[in-house]
């Protein structure tokens, strides 16, 4: 029970990352840098994690490259557009920087060597950035054919290159399209991978019946929002039962405080608002706001209480 008066310690241990709060804003829904500074002050959050870079320039996907899905859901086919690394370092990073925020850079490429150059170029700014993020598993790029998640020795490598190349924790980013989840986990693990990130997209489609084609313009795309929260959930809760000791960003889903709480009893560390953000860009600062809130109402003392906090029935 929790004594009259004593604050909440809102503090959380992401592996070697010390944050001030569980709550991080996702990858894809943030924001390159700056964007959001005036609406969600990025350094009240316990970190941010930036779109997903290359060590290339990519243009992305053609039109349309969002839209909605039903249960409050979205699909996104955006096909990591980005400027590449360094000129992200040269335009962006200022202002995220300069905004008080602790920096997950998430990186991706088509091969492990494309990893491992994202990974390099990141080297100049080590001192600048908290951790890099691999999304090994965006489904809307070339078909899905480049999710390396779906493949244990596939995800290896590129964590393996990832690794060698940067010395800054390391966080897998896996989907849960897989018949083993916990297998690729481990391959991603045992490679050297500080942490893991659960949940990617899951594949969908949307189709526009009266003009008889699909909706979005590179045809399938992503799913996320609400509607994904119970696999989420799911993937979490198996892989924090397979890894105690692995820290964990749960990411699918989340729109409130009670949604963080969830998804740390499931045993995440730190709890990624992503999809939220598009239908409010304060979404992530109103979620810390309200999963403060419940923990207060719970008599929770400290929001490493909660994670892997669940009751055994």
């Amino acid at each position: 029970m929790i004594r009259r008066g004593r604050a909440f310690d809102a503090t959380t241990w992401l592996g070697p990352l010390r944050l001030p709060n569980p709550i991080v804003a996702a990858s894809g829904t943030f924001g390159h840098g700056g964007e959001f500074v005036s609406l969600c002050p990025p350094g009240r959050l316990g970190a941010v994690t930036v779109k997903s870079l290359a060590v290339f320039a990519c243009e992305g996907n053609p039109p349309l490259r969002t839209t909605e899905a039903p249960g409050g859901g979205m699909l996104n086919s955006v096909g990591l557009a980005g400027p590449g690394v360094a000129t992200w370092i040269r335009d962006d990073l200022p202002a995220l920087e300069a905004s008080g925020a602790r920096i997950i850079v998430s990186i991706w490429g088509r091969s492990a060597d494309d990893y491992a150059a994202a990974a390099s170029a990141l080297l100049a700014v080590a001192d600048r950035v908290v951790a890099i993020e691999i999304n090994l598993s965006c489904p809307n790029l070339d078909g899905g054919r480049h999710m390396f998640a779906l493949d244990a020795d596939a995800t290896a490598a590129v964590v393996r290159a990832v690794v060698a190349a940067n010395p800054l924790p390391v966080f897998a980013k896996l989907t849960a399209v897989v018949s083993d989840l916990t297998a690729i986990a481990r391959a991603a693990i045992d490679a050297g991978a500080t942490g893991l990130t659960l949940i990617n997209t899951l594949p969908g489609l949307a189709i526009d019946a009266d003009r008889r084609r699909t909706a979005l313009g590179a045809g399938g795309g992503g799913l996320s929002g609400a509607p994904i929260k119970p696999v989420a959930l799911r993937a979490v809760w198996e892989c924090a039962r397979a890894f105690p000791s692995v820290p964990i960003i749960g990411t699918g889903g989340v729109g409130h405080g009670r949604d963080a709480a969830e998804m740390l009893l499931a045993g995440a560390t730190a709890v990624g608002v992503g999809t939220a953000t598009f239908a409010d860009p304060r979404a992530p600062a109103r979620v810390l706001d309200e999963f403060e809130r419940w923990c207060r109402r719970h008599r929770v003392r400290a929001s490493g209480e909660l994670t892997g906090g669940l009751e055994e029935r």
